[in-house]
C-alpha cells in the first residue's frame, strides 16, 4: 500500500517534475495526483502552510495537463487556506489566478465570483485591495454582458468606499451601477441607484454635484417619472430652502427605507453641514433686478 505520509507523498512528486539523467520528461499526471493526495492530507491535518503549498503546486500541474479547470479549483482551495493564515497578499493572488484560469476556460461568472471571493475577505484586511477586485469583478461580467449578475458587486465596492469615507468615489460607482442597470433593463435598480448617488452626494454635503447628477440623470425618461426621481426632488427642494425638519422627514420616507442600509444610515444623517447658507444664495439668485440701478 503506497504511503499516505503527506511529506512523503510531496517529495515523491517532486521528484517526478524534475528531469535528471534517468527522467527525460516529467511525469506531470502521477506527481499531480500526489500533489492532490498531499494538499488533503495536509489540510485534514489541519496543516494549512503545507496544504497551501500542495494546492498550488496541484493547480500547476492540472495546468501542464491541460485542465484550466481543475487548476483554478486548487487554485481556489489555495485562496482558501491563505485567507486561514491571513496572508492576504496571497489571498489576492491566488484568487487572481484562479479567475485567469476561469477565463481561458470561457467561463466569467466563476472567474468573477473568484475576484468576488478575493474582495470580501480584503476587506477588512485591505480595503484598497477589495475595490480593486470588486471592480474587476464587474468589468469581468460587464465584458460578457452579464450586467444583471454584478449587482452585488457593485454593492460590495460602494460599501467599502463609504467605509472608506471616499464619497465621491462612492458616487461614481452608483452611477456605473445605474448604467448596468439600464443595459439589462432593471429600470428599479436603475432608479435606486441614482437616488443613491444623490443621497451621498449630499452626505458629503456636495449640494452643486447632488443638484448635477440629479439632473443629469433626469435626462433619462424611467428616472424622470419615478418614485425615487420624487423624492430626490424633494430633498434638493427642502436643501434649497434650508429647511432642516424637510429633509429630516423626506430621510424618512418609504422610498428611502427601500434602499440599501448603508444609504439609508447616511440619509438618516441628512443635513451633514449648515443648509442656511443655501438658502442666502437661492435668495440672491432670485433677486428682482432692478431697473434704475444701472450699476
Amino acid at each position: 500500500m503506497a504511503s499516505s505520509d503527506p511529506r512523503k507523498l510531496m517529495t515523491k512528486a517532486d521528484k517526478l517534475t524534475k528531469l535528471s539523467l534517468t527522467r527525460w520528461s516529467a511525469d506531470w499526471k502521477s506527481a499531480t495526483e500526489l500533489y492532490e493526495q498531499a494538499a488533503n492530507g495536509f489540510r485534514v491535518a489541519k496543516n494549512y502552510e503545507q496544504a497551501k503549498i500542495a494546492f498550488e503546486k496541484a493547480s500547476k500541474g492540472q495546468e501542464m495537463l491541460s485542465s484550466p479547470w481543475d487548476a483554478a479549483k486548487h487554485m481556489e482551495s489555495a485562496a482558501t487556506l491563505a485567507k486561514e493564515l491571513c496572508k492576504w497578499n496571497e489571498v489576492a493572488d491566488f484568487y487572481r489566478k484562479a479567475s485567469e484560469l476561469y477565463i481561458e476556460c470561457g467561463r466569467s461568472q466563476p472567474a468573477s465570483d473568484a475576484l468576488t471571493k478575493a474582495a470580501r475577505a480584503l476587506e477588512d484586511n485591505a480595503p484598497e485591495d477589495a475595490i480593486q477586485l470588486y471592480t474587476d469583478a464587474c468589468s469581468i461580467l460587464e465584458e460578457d454582458d452579464k450586467e444583471q449578475m454584478a449587482f452585488d458587486l457593485y454593492r460590495g465596492a460602494t460599501n467599502v468606499y463609504i467605509k472608506l469615507e471616499k464619497y465621491t468615489d462612492a458616487a461614481t460607482f452608483l452611477l456605473r451601477w445605474g448604467l448596468a442597470a439600464d443595459k439589462c433593463n432593471a429600470t428599479h435598480s436603475q432608479c435606486k441607484a441614482y437616488l443613491c448617488a444623490i443621497i451621498v452626494y449630499l452626505y458629503a454635503h456636495d449640494f452643486k454635484q447632488a443638484e448635477k447628477c440629479y439632473n443629469d440623470c433626469s435626462q433619462i425618461d424611467a428616472f424622470l417619472r419615478s418614485d425615487q426621481n420624487r423624492c430626490a426632488s424633494k430633498l434638493l427642494s427642502a436643501y434649497t430652502e434650508g429647511d432642516v425638519e424637510e429633509i429630516k422627514r423626506v430621510a424618512q420616507s418609504s422610498t428611502i427605507s427601500n434602499l440599501d442600509h448603508m444609504i439609508i444610515r447616511l440619509a438618516r444623517k441628512l443635513p451633514t453641514g449648515d443648509v442656511s447658507a443655501l438658502k442666502a444664495g437661492a435668495a440672491e439668485e432670485e433677486e428682482p433686478l432692478d431697473e434704475n440701478d444701472l450699476t
